[in-house]
């Protein structure tokens, strides 16, 4: 027992190491996303004052500020972090149950096929509000499982999925921009905004939704976190260890399904944060134990802050999906370089 003191005390002090490691960057995002979103209720056109918008929170009536910030800033606000925690967590449930940074619902065809849906809606149906989102997220879930489907063949390889993805996300894009040429000017205006992604004209009763599913979702995802963590060695060595590999993959694959396409049908298709989220929060925790609520934080930020970037720090005025589309389209490049080279 002497003999393996040391290796017990290596072992207990590199465990502690790590959980301090993460615990402080969970804290830190934490910070940061609290720091944004003061920011943001604060900070625009006109300056709030903390008391003040402390007051509106409050649900006080200081004249001016309750419209500004109650009803403008707070519900963009709102909703930008709830949609980034659900790109985020949802794009890196795929990434880490696919074991392929490219797995992301942007690239594998889901958010196209909520989109799709949401333009056929309002272009060829003359539809407008919730029966839109329901439309998306039906959508989104059934290319999800058309998708996957198709890769089904012997297992669900990684590489498979992510080709048939592009396959199915390539033919929907042709579908939108099929209807689009089509479109009268109103309805080609209403479809482009929604395709671009985008918190404009945000209201605090589109925040439930979102809530909701992240709580039932993403409290599905985080009770699978052990079993999606032992994914990651391979669906041989996990089914070894006891896991169900075919129901684990189809309980991660709807739950953040669903939490991707119901963001998309409240907010559009924000480009690139499902992508990101996932290996930004993999290079700052350096794969310290679960990436799912790191990369929920993430997205968050990310959005909140593109949202922000958009609106005030740009020479015009952007919807969030064209600055985040900024952010990611150089980063996917790059990341398919390195994937050429085998560096991943």
């Amino acid at each position: 027992m002497t003999d393996l003191s040391p290796t017990f005390r290596l072992v207990s002090a590199t465990r502690a190491r790590r959980a301090r490691h993460r615990r402080f960057f969970l804290a830190l995002f934490l910070a940061l996303l609290a720091a944004f979103f003061a920011l943001t209720l604060m900070l625009g056109q006109s300056f709030a004052p903390p008391r003040d918008v402390l007051r509106v929170l409050m649900g006080g009536d200081v004249p001016g500020l309750s419209f500004t910030v109650g009803q403008l800033r707070l519900p963009r606000a709102v909703l930008a972090i709830l949609a980034g925690a659900s790109f985020g967590l949802g794009g890196v449930a795929f990434q880490l149950m696919l074991r392929n940074p490219l797995a992301s619902p942007d690239i594998i065809g889901i958010s196209s096929g909520a989109s799709a849906a949401a333009v056929f809606a309002i272009v060829v149906l003359s539809l407008d509000g919730p029966v839109v989102s329901v439309f998306a997220v039906a959508a989104g879930l059934g290319v999800a499982l058309l998708v996957y489907g198709l890769a089904a063949k012997n297992g669900v390889a990684g590489t498979r999925l992510i080709l048939v993805g592009i396959g199915v996300s390539s033919m929907l894009e042709s579908v939108i921009a099929y209807v689009l040429s089509r479109a009268p000017m109103w309805d080609l205006q209403e479809a482009m905004r929604w395709l671009t992604g985008s918190t404009n004209g945000a209201r605090l009763d589109q925040a439930m939704p979102l809530a909701i599913s992240l709580v039932l979702l993403g409290g599905l995802l985080l009770s699978r976190t052990r079993d999606l963590e032992t994914l990651r060695l391979g669906d041989d060595t996990a089914a070894a260890l006891g896991v169900g590999v075919a129901r684990t993959r189809l309980l991660i694959t709807i739950a953040a399904v669903g939490l991707i396409a119901i963001a998309t049908a409240i907010t559009g298709p924000i480009a690139f944060v499902a992508f990101l989220s996932g290996p930004i929060a993999a290079r700052i925790m350096r794969n310290n134990g679960s990436l799912l609520v790191p990369a929920a934080l993430v997205g968050a930020c990310l959005v909140l802050v593109a949202d922000y970037t958009g609106q005030f720090l740009l020479p015009a005025r952007y919807p969030v999906g064209v600055v985040t589309g900024a952010l990611g389209a150089p980063y996917l490049i790059y990341l398919i370089i390195r994937v050429n080279r085998g560096s991943l």
